[in-house]
């Protein structure tokens, strides 16, 4: 009796711990495609004149081949010290709608960030992302 006892308590506790395992492994996963949606941070009324900016983070990461770093990081000291594992904060989180030091403020953050990015792939030849206003912020219909 004892002997199955501790069989069913090792099963029980395996059971537990691949659920946990897969519980966490989605806490973690990321969506493929997702907004830029801060209308809080941008506007005080919460109304926004151009549509959020739709991601496409699965392909900026498996196509595009862009490292996790371009995009995220956690400065210390001048260095980004930020890795893969590691927790993604929110941009709005550090870059707020109002300017704060050297800090960008969020919307400065995003259009530096991407639009930096695109336009210098552009200037080396290779295929780019959008640039202009209406090529990110699209109408949907």
């Amino acid at each position: 009796m004892k002997k199955g006892l501790a069989i069913l308590a090792i099963i029980m506790a395996f059971v537990f711990s691949f659920g946990l395992m897969a519980w966490v492994q989605a806490a973690d996963k990321v969506a493929d495609t997702f907004k830029l949606d801060n209308d809080k941070a941008f506007f005080k009324d919460s109304k926004r004149t151009k549509p959020a900016v739709e991601l496409t983070h699965l392909k900026h990461e498996k196509q595009y081949k862009i490292a996790c770093t371009e995009c995220h990081h956690d400065y210390k000291n001048g260095k980004n010290v930020w890795k893969q594992g590691d927790k993604v904060a929110k941009c709005n989180s550090c870059h707020k709608a109002a300017e704060e030091g050297k800090k960008l403020t969020l919307q400065n953050a995003f259009h530096k960030n991407c639009k930096d990015c695109h336009t210098k792939l552009k200037t080396e030849g290779k295929k780019t992302g959008p640039t202009l206003c209406a090529q990110c912020h699209v109408e949907k219909k």
